[in-house]
Formats: C-alpha cells, structure tokens, sequence
C-alpha cells in the first residue's frame, strides 16, 4: 500500500535572488530531478550585445520527489522556502510541466523572417532600425531605409522591433 508522501510530485521551491542556477546544480548533486526554465534573451551593455538564457520565473524552480523530502531541500544554501498552496506544499501536475516545456521550445523555435523590423543594438549604426532582406546563419541583411543601403548585420547586434514595445 502506497500512501501519498510516497508518490513523486513536482513541487515549487522558492530560491534566493538570481541564483536559480547555482541551486538547480545543489538539488542535482543530491540526485533529485529538477527544472529549472530557461529562455534566451538578449542582453545589452555599454559595448555589446549578448544572448543570455535567465530564468523564465524568477527565483522558483522546479523539483519532482516525495513529499517528504522536500524539507530536506530546506537545508540547501540558496533555496529559500516551499511554495505552498491551501495549506500544503504546491503539487504541479505532469501536464502544467510540459506545457511549459512545450512554450519553451516553441518560443526558442521562432525566428526573424524576411521583412520583419529589427533595431540594432551596438556599433557605428547602434539604435537605427531597418527590415530584414535576407537571413543567413549567423548574420543577416537589412535595408536602413534612413540610409537607403543595405547592410550586413550580425545576429547577435539586432533585436526584432516587437521586443521593444
């Protein structure tokens, strides 16, 4: 007879302040399944641009075990508390997980398209905007209509209009 404590649920814990990926890697080594969302998202600097991945929630991340383990995740350093729901720690079911999974790889699917509008982020034509007129692997070409040129661009330096609005 198996009673519910028995039974491997996903659950929510609550982790300090950007460091999601140092605690995923804590619960790993202690040989418990856990998730951790990420998607990839441009990052700007003074200098440079950079595809980033961050934590699709922030400061949540998710692990599937017995009920009764999960106070022992307390003890590891960055993991701040058990989310709860009703008065019991918060069960996340198996479908919720791969839907979120299945927006993930569908988002990380989506690509610029011939004719979108994209703005670049660094360099000598930092901030002019212009739409895509060709698309390779790693750069692409778009007309600056401002200029009335065509220019290649790398990948890395634009970002799609949409994002900024």
């Amino acid at each position: 007879m198996t009673t519910k404590l028995n039974i491997l649920n996903w659950y929510v814990l609550y982790t300090s302040p950007r460091a999601e990926k140092q605690v995923k890697g804590r619960i790993a080594a202690q040989e418990i399944e856990v998730w951790l969302p990420l998607h990839r998202a441009p990052r700007v600097w003074s200098d440079r641009v950079k595809i980033i991945e961050i934590p699709l929630f922030n400061s949540y991340i998710f692990v599937k075990c017995k009920e009764y383990e999960l106070r022992d995740l307390l003890k590891i350093y960055g993991v701040s508390r058990i989310v709860y729901y009703d008065g019991k720690p918060a069960v996340i079911r198996q479908r919720e997980i791969d839907a979120i999974k299945g927006f993930l790889e569908q988002a990380a699917n989506h690509t610029l398209l011939v004719g979108d509008e994209v703005k670049i982020l660094s360099g000598s034509m930092k901030n002019i905007s212009g739409k895509v007129k060709k698309i390779k692997k790693k750069y692409l070409f778009i007309y600056l209509e401002q200029m009335g040129v065509t220019a290649k661009v790398d990948l890395s330096e634009i970002i799609p209009v949409k994002y900024l609005k």
